[in-house]
């Protein structure tokens, strides 16, 4: 009986206002889950029943102790649009650590590229650079800058960096972004990106010297570390 109003008492303090008790709340549970095999359906339960508000330590505390129901899931979704970044981070966490374990889940994820608001997509973004790469994510995140949010554009921007290989026709696409976003900060970082990824096209050459001649000072810094990187790194891989 003890245990049970301990736990019961865990469980409230999910919904405190301070995150402080929340995450102590959160950290005890998943302590607890191995000795308390009741604890999951429990959870499950909950989540399905409490107020949207209160739902994210609830999916947070699932997550970590069981494998993610659907609800689970569609909450850790919901909550990478949070107004509160720490959350949204938190949450991306999860999905990349539960997307490596089971690409169902980073599937899932570059569906959300399609239909999430501005805020999830661009968490979805970061979740796909983090996870465990592969050609999928790379479509996936070149797929993403089309998106009609700048933002958006400048995470798939600067995700693809960590990619050590693009094909041709990606950097392609890089170097249209390049020379017709109409967002000065996507043509900033995608100079950085073809840099980094050590684009050495002539026409990607020719377009970073061009805009070292920009009059726009943050763009011709942009493109003449481009070019530095670039030089270092060597030309990129053919196909």
């Amino acid at each position: 009986m003890e245990d049970t109003q301990k736990i019961d008492l865990l469980i409230e303090s999910l919904k405190h206002p301070e995150k402080k008790v929340i995450r102590q709340a959160a950290e005890r549970l998943i302590a607890m889950a191995p000795q308390v095999p009741e604890l999951a359906p429990k959870l499950n339960r909950l989540l399905t029943i409490t107020p949207d508000q209160y739902r994210w330590p609830i999916a947070y505390v699932l997550a970590q102790i069981s494998p993610p129901s659907p609800p689970c899931l569609e909450v850790l979704k919901e909550t990478l649009g949070s107004g509160d970044s720490d959350i949204r981070w938190a949450a991306a966490g999860l999905l990349v650590r539960l997307g490596n374990a089971d690409k169902g889940v980073t599937a899932l994820l570059r569906d959300l590229l399609r239909t999430g608001t501005p805020t999830q997509r661009r968490m979805a973004v970061y979740c796909i650079r983090d996870s465990d790469q592969n050609q999928a994510c790379v479509e996936a995140l070149l797929d993403s800058l089309r998106d009609p949010d700048p933002l958006v554009r400048v995470a798939s921007v600067t995700s693809l960096k960590a990619y050590a290989t693009i094909s041709k026709a990606g950097r392609d696409s890089l170097l249209r972004l390049f020379l017709n976003d109409p967002d000065a900060r996507v043509r900033r970082n995608t100079a950085l990106t073809l840099g980094q990824l050590g684009a050495s096209d002539e026409e990607v050459g020719r377009a970073l010297s061009e805009a070292c001649q920009s009059g726009d000072p943050l763009l011709r810094k942009a493109a003449r570390s481009a070019l530095d990187l670039r030089a270092k790194k060597g030309p990129a891989e053919r196909d």
